[in-house]
């Protein structure tokens, strides 16, 4: 039997005051419902969610079949309001009181007990998609390491946190889509850790007003750049130098991870091609402002966003185009 103390006691107020002044920062919709959602109710909170969402993953792609899409719209979901809880609360015990929160309602979806309208849909997309707990507990850990860890003494630790952050959604997509193998795995993998590096890579400056730093520090050390360099938001000869080698490092990655698009079916062999060369475009872009990414933030132009979709579009019409070049004018076989 179980005795409450007057300690336990206390740590339990303490915990439902830290819960509530996270929940306070973020959507009320976000909140634990006093009774869980029909499975219709909740896959339209999670399509709200995706579709509406001022930060899109951009998981539930349009190219995929329709009949995906509730299950990707249940997994951007589930990824969107956990990173959340660890990033827009602005309060680092309450974040990681919710996140824990977190962790326990994802045991209780794989045990059959879900009642937030994220895991009553994942719930489903767990059951079709025989996906295990191990993918979504990582992103967890990632959030959670964020609360505490701002600085990477190497590559190996910066690689080991894309392990927890990016990695997993990418298993994710492969078990929605009935793609999962080891080695599709290991290059979904790279491409994941490379598109995470070019994004830290564009938002240098944005991470170090939050006090975090993703450059390697003994990368740092050996280019002669410190945090002050950061700071002061004006690019060095040294800086440039060291943001170069990160660039050619993350290129490395995208390079090693293109093979999967081959080895895939069309619908998700187009997406991986989009996501991939929207990373190398992110490259180019820092490139091309001659790596300065601490006056401002290297983007994307409309252009070029328009340009790849454009080139996804073609590549979803391709095999039409083949039947139509494959035909005489009256439609028969030429």
């Amino acid at each position: 039997m179980t005795v409450a103390t007057p300690q336990s006691g206390n740590r339990e107020f303490a915990t439902d005051d830290l819960l509530a002044r996270g929940w306070a920062a973020l959507p009320a919709s976000y909140r634990m419902p006093e009774v869980a959602p029909t499975l219709e109710e909740a896959r339209a909170w999670c399509k709200h969610l995706a579709e509406n969402h001022y930060e899109n993953f951009h998981v539930a792609s349009w190219f995929l079949p329709k009949a995906l899409r509730p299950h990707f719209h249940s997994i951007y979901a589930y990824c969107r309001v956990s990173d959340d809880l660890g990033d827009e609360v602005g309060d680092r015990a309450a974040a990681l009181a919710l996140l824990d929160l977190w962790g326990r309602e994802l045991d209780a979806c794989y045990e059959g007990r879900a009642r937030h309208p994220v895991f009553v849909a994942l719930a489903e997309t767990i059951r079709a998609c025989s996906i295990p707990k191990e993918p979504f507990a990582d992103l967890l850990t990632a959030f959670r390491q964020d609360q505490t860890v701002t600085r990477f003494a190497t590559m190996q630790d910066v690689l080991k946190y894309c392990h927890y952050s990016a990695n997993p959604v990418g298993r994710l997509v492969l078990y929605a889509c009935g793609e999962a193998s080891e080695e599709k795995f290991r290059l979904s993998d790279a491409t994941c850790s490379a598109l995470q590096l070019a994004n830290f890579w564009q938002d240098v400056r944005v991470d170090y007003a939050k006090d975090r730093v993703y450059i390697p520090q003994d990368d740092m050390r050996r280019f002669g750049v410190t945090d002050e360099t950061i700071a002061a938001g004006v690019v060095t000869a040294e800086f440039r130098a060291l943001l170069r080698h990160q660039v050619d490092y993350a290129r490395s990655l995208f390079q090693q991870g293109l093979p999967l698009v081959g080895m895939v079916n069309r619908d998700l062999a187009l997406d991986l091609d989009l996501f991939s060369r929207g990373g190398l475009e992110i490259l180019r872009a820092i490139e091309r402002r001659g790596y300065d990414v601490l006056s401002a933030r290297p983007a994307i132009s409309k252009r070029t966003k328009l340009g790849l979709a454009l080139r996804a579009v073609g590549g979803k019409l391709l095999p039409f185009l083949g039947l139509l070049n494959a035909t005489d004018s009256t439609g028969k076989a030429a």
